[in-house]
């Protein structure tokens, strides 16, 4: 494995409040100098990174990778290849894959691909129960053995608050966090949209605030009886941020993250019954999206995530409320994290913690952090690089972006996945 010397660029660590410009050399897939190469350190590659930020792997808690299962919508390769083209080095795919991962075997299926392709690290979040289904539980001890760092139940409900309560009990004597994405069934019911007077005038059946806020409150008085670590994926609402902060004072082990979307996109953005717009939770108000954003800034919000779900076109061409919910995102996350940045709403430091840091501490991986001997999992950003996000341009198999059109800034140069370099844009 190469010896690397990384020279000129501007080192953000927020795991190890680094902020400088700063040399940093790689060998053995990890960092064995900082400012100073070792005694016997000779590079055999050079990387300037003059004018760019060098920064740790950015690890993403919720990519559906659409393998095994729907390989018409993408694969664990061209998921992977728009990942490292995006400074993502480590993806958690959520279990509700075909066939669910509920076994060892297709936790093990799922890594071995990955480390064939070499292009990121892929996580298998283990499922709660079989086959999703919300009754008996999952094996979660072989589950954890086999790789699952974490347990969820994906997008499928618990619906018996008893067997909810089991799957904590068990989780917690394993020392597993549990994913978690409150919604209750009932009251989300067949909906797609926002409910509020903008969805009675599209004719659209509607999510009320409360179906995420019921949930909430139902989970957090789970997690509190069974001592589990839990975290709350994929928050849209700014009630239930209130109630997590609420939670943390408290002293419960819970963490949460948002989807870069819902940082930017309102119910509003739907209101053309743009399908692309269409994903669950659902885009919320102005208000839920202002306290979102409020809650990464101050740390309520643990982490942004990418809830990357390519989609063949097909998926989105059928009337609003008959298409697949979803956003092919990870190409989008870097570049939507640093507009929050730009707009004023986040510090630098902390928008790349809520990319790397943030989400590796909620996984309890080595990863997110660039102190000496750890693993040299890099993004070299060149922050000032503009481009226009181009649905025919993404890396991903899923084209379905409501991005399409938008001026952003800041462009991945270079990714190393343990000191491998898994991409180098062409200049």
């Amino acid at each position: 494995m190469s010896q690397i010397h990384i020279s000129g660029g501007r080192m953000i660590d927020p795991a190890n409040q680094r902020d400088e410009i700063i040399d940093l050399y790689l060998a053995e897939g990890r960092v064995v100098g900082i400012g100073t190469a070792p005694a016997d350190f000779v590079a055999e590659q050079h990387i300037d990174a003059s004018g760019k930020l060098v920064c740790p792997g950015l690890v993403d808690l919720q990519a559906r990778l659409r393998e095994p299962g729907q390989k018409h919508k993408g694969s664990i390769a061209s998921e992977s290849a728009a990942a490292a083209a995006s400074g993502v080095t480590t993806l958690c795919c959520p279990p509700d894959t075909k066939p669910v991962i509920d076994s060892p075997a297709v936790a093990e299926q799922i890594q071995h691909r990955a480390r064939a392709v070499g292009l990121s690290r892929v996580l298998p979040i283990g499922a709660l129960t079989q086959g999703l289904e919300g009754g008996q539980l999952a094996n979660m001890q072989a589950l954890q053995q086999a790789g699952c760092v974490v347990v969820s139940n994906a997008l499928r409900p618990v619906t018996s608050t008893l067997v909810q309560r089991r799957a904590m009990e068990y989780a917690a004597t394993l020392g597993l966090t549990v994913f978690i994405n409150a919604e209750d069934p009932w009251l989300a019911a067949d909906g797609c949209v926002h409910e509020g007077a903008l969805s009675t005038r599209m004719g659209l059946p509607g999510i009320p605030e409360c179906a995420e806020v019921v949930a909430v409150g139902r989970d957090l008085m789970l997690i509190e009886q069974a001592g589990v670590r839990a975290h709350f994926s994929q928050l849209s609402t700014l009630r239930a941020v209130e109630m997590i902060a609420d939670a943390k004072a408290r002293g419960l082990m819970v963490s949460a993250d948002v989807s870069a979307h819902q940082l930017f996109l309102t119910e509003m953005d739907a209101s053309d019954f743009n399908s692309l717009c269409h994903v669950r939770p659902p885009l919320r108000s102005q208000r839920d999206r202002d306290g979102l954003r409020a809650a990464v800034a101050s740390g309520v919000i643990d982490a942004i995530c990418s809830d990357h779900q390519p989609h063949d076109r097909d998926a989105k061409l059928a009337p609003f409320a008959a298409t697949e919910a979803g956003i092919s995102a990870l190409e989008t996350l870097l570049p939507l994290s640093l507009r929050l940045v730009e707009e004023g709403v986040l510090s630098l430091s902390r928008a790349i913690a809520a990319l790397s840091s943030g989400p590796a501490r909620i996984l309890g991986i080595e990863a997110g952090q660039l102190g000496i001997d750890s693993i040299a999992d890099i993004c070299i950003i060149d922050p000032d690089a503009p481009w226009q996000v181009s649905a025919a341009q993404l890396r991903s198999a899923g084209k379905n972006t409501p991005f399409e059109g938008w001026e952003l800034r800041g462009q991945v140069s270079h990714t190393l996945l343990a000191g491998k370099l898994v991409f180098e844009r062409e200049t």
